[in-house]
């Protein structure tokens, strides 16, 4: 299965990227490759200062050995051996009209000290941040992620659109990170589903996301937007930042497995603002955003 996968989010990897570039016009995805000491590696490719795309990131990684000790504590384990690998991407597009966009599909196993398996497991999701709030974009984004959820299963969406909205919450600020998508962890063999099931689910997510964010963008990327508007994009780009160092499991794995520093905060935004104590103006289109994240909508 790890092999399986791991040659999955390589082809994925491309065709996010060739996808991302066309769109942009200009700009071309930066490749480093680089190396785990404790065993693994990885292939970053970032994409900065394009037409349409400020910053993104599309990485994948493979990384195994011994599960360090902070992370035996987390899933309460002793000393064992792991292997995970994933497609992580996040994008900044320039116009604030147009959205960021996440990411990640990731599979985890461990081994007895024998080698073999002793818990495997699939994870991940995608979801969205406007800056500026469009309902036909929002529409958009859950439609395409319910149309492949119900190619599995009619109750994958419902249940995975709620976890997203529960996971993407900024706790600290009583208030969504944006208006979500997808979110699953720990998908792992059942009466149900087999791995093979889960692998199938999780590749058609994965497929689905250019159809998800592409479309959304080419409406948004040519509308015209003043400096104020930018202004808002960093403010609300400061919030994406807070989540991402405080709450995101994806980020503390990172750092707790010795993972490559650069790949793991390339999600972080290049132009981020805090205004202490800013609060947007009474009626306002940026009123219109925030009322929406403090109360999680159903968009189908």
């Amino acid at each position: 299965m790890k092999e399986q996968f791991y040659q999955y989010i390589q082809t994925l990897q491309d065709q996010i990227c060739k996808g991302l570039e066309d769109l942009d016009g200009t700009a071309k995805f930066r490749q480093d490759l680089w190396e785990r000491p404790e065993g693994g590696g990885g292939r970053t490719r970032v994409i900065e200062n394009g037409n349409v795309f400020e910053k993104g990131g599309v990485n994948i990684s493979g990384v195994h050995g011994a599960l360090p000790v902070a992370m035996q504590t987390y899933f309460g384990v002793g000393e064992v051996d792991f292997f995970a690998c994933g497609l992580s991407l996040v994008i900044h597009p320039k116009n604030p009209m147009v959205p960021t966009v996440h990411a990640n599909w990731r599979y985890f196993e461990m081994y007895d000290k024998e080698g073999n398996i002793v818990n495997q497991w699939f994870g991940g999701g995608q979801d969205l941040t406007p800056y500026y709030l469009f309902e036909e974009d929002a529409k958009h984004f859950h439609q395409t992620c319910k149309i492949a959820c119900d190619k599995h299963n009619s109750e994958f969406y419902p249940k995975f659109k709620k976890q997203c909205d529960e996971y993407f919450w900024n706790a600290h600020r009583d208030e969504a990170r944006g208006i979500g998508g997808l979110f699953f962890d720990h998908l792992k063999a059942s009466e149900e589903m087999s791995m093979k099931n889960w692998f199938n689910f999780v590749t058609e997510v994965g497929n689905s996301f250019l159809s998800a964010y592409l479309p959304i963008v080419e409406r948004r990327k040519d509308l015209p937007y003043t400096e104020a508007n930018r202004t808002w994009q960093e403010i609300r780009r400061g919030r994406y930042v807070e989540f991402n160092l405080v709450h995101d499991k994806g980020t503390l794995f990172g750092l707790k497995t010795n993972g490559r520093i650069e790949s793991i905060l390339m999600s972080l935004p290049p132009h981020v603002q805090w205004v202490y104590d800013h609060h947007p103006e009474t009626g306002s289109q940026e009123e219109k955003l925030i009322k929406v994240l403090e109360n999680p909508v159903d968009w189908i």
